[in-house]
């Protein structure tokens, strides 16, 4: 076991010295096989950054507020993302086969909302990715949390299993109500996914040191969206994630909850890949939008 009465805070952190991904256009990937590059150059664009639209709530939630009716609400706006986050079973049954959007599948599940969420399972396999033309898997980790080996031998599997199919795993850190959203923690769990072999990992965005938990990562880091926020803040975290290291967002019901979610994928869009500052943003969701500020 580790000393860990002699570990010390990390402080060097190299910030403003972009790691170096010889070859490829992807942090971290430069070293992987075609297969595997090639699922991700699907899903990152040639800035090395992606903006996902996420839709896979249902999987414990249900039918939550704006996901109702996925083939009214959802599929339109799939070709404004450079991938989707949903299950295989909303895959199979709404989203069109020929859309040609870069499919990032839920792997992971178990527990609704009515139970201990932490307690996931493997809920697909990668045989089963491989069939539905997967360019990545996505699966739970609870750093921190009282199912924590079990999620993490969850992701390690997929990823074991994920070489030999050629798809990358994307590692989301899921924060409970007992964990803090600091960079202390954020940085543990997003290290700990990469160290174990997720190709990407999503987390939150934190006020604070936010720049150290993008650096200190092999991997690209995309930004959860969260619960839905006035629209200014949520173009606010989407820029400064960006400035701050991110690879990218994977937003829901910062989109699909919206006035017009077509205008604020669009306005996402222009913030992440076109350098858009949030109040400029902003004002392209209203102009889009016809004046709305929901």
């Amino acid at each position: 076991m580790a000393d860990l009465e002699g570990n010390i805070n990390a402080k060097d952190f190299g910030i403003g010295k972009p790691q170096e991904t010889p070859g490829f256009h992807v942090k971290g990937a430069g070293q992987l096989d075609f297969g595997m590059r090639h699922r991700l150059g699907r899903i990152f664009r040639e800035d090395g950054k992606t903006v996902m639209l996420a839709f896979d709530h249902g999987y414990f939630q249900g039918p939550t507020s704006g996901l109702e009716r996925v083939d009214l609400n959802i599929v339109p706006l799939t070709k404004h993302a450079d991938a989707i986050m949903a299950t295989r079973g909303i895959i199979r049954s709404l989203i069109p086969a020929g859309a040609g959007t870069p499919l990032v599948v839920r792997a992971s599940g178990g527990p609704s909302i009515l139970k201990e969420l932490s307690n996931e399972q493997l809920a697909m396999s990668m045989d089963d990715a491989a069939r539905i033309d997967a360019s990545a898997v996505a699966v739970q980790v609870f750093v921190g949390g009282e199912f924590e080996t079990q999620s993490i031998k969850n992701m390690t599997t997929l990823v074991d299993e994920g070489f030999r199919a050629g798809i990358p795993v994307l590692g989301v850190t899921a924060v409970g109500k007992e964990l803090t959203r600091d960079a202390r923690y954020l940085g543990l769990a997003t290290r700990m996914v990469a160290e174990l072999g997720a190709q990407m990992v999503k987390t939150y965005y934190c006020e604070s040191g936010f720049e150290e938990v993008t650096a200190a990562c092999p991997v690209p880091v995309i930004v959860a969206g969260g619960k839905k926020l006035p629209v200014l803040d949520a173009l606010t975290m989407a820029h400064n994630s960006i400035n701050e290291g991110a690879a990218g967002v994977d937003m829901g019901r910062n989109i699909f909850q919206r006035g017009n979610p077509s205008a604020m994928i669009q306005a996402v869009n222009a913030v992440v890949h076109d350098g858009l500052g949030a109040a400029d943003g902003h004002t392209m969701y209203r102009d889009l939008s016809g004046g709305l500020e929901d």
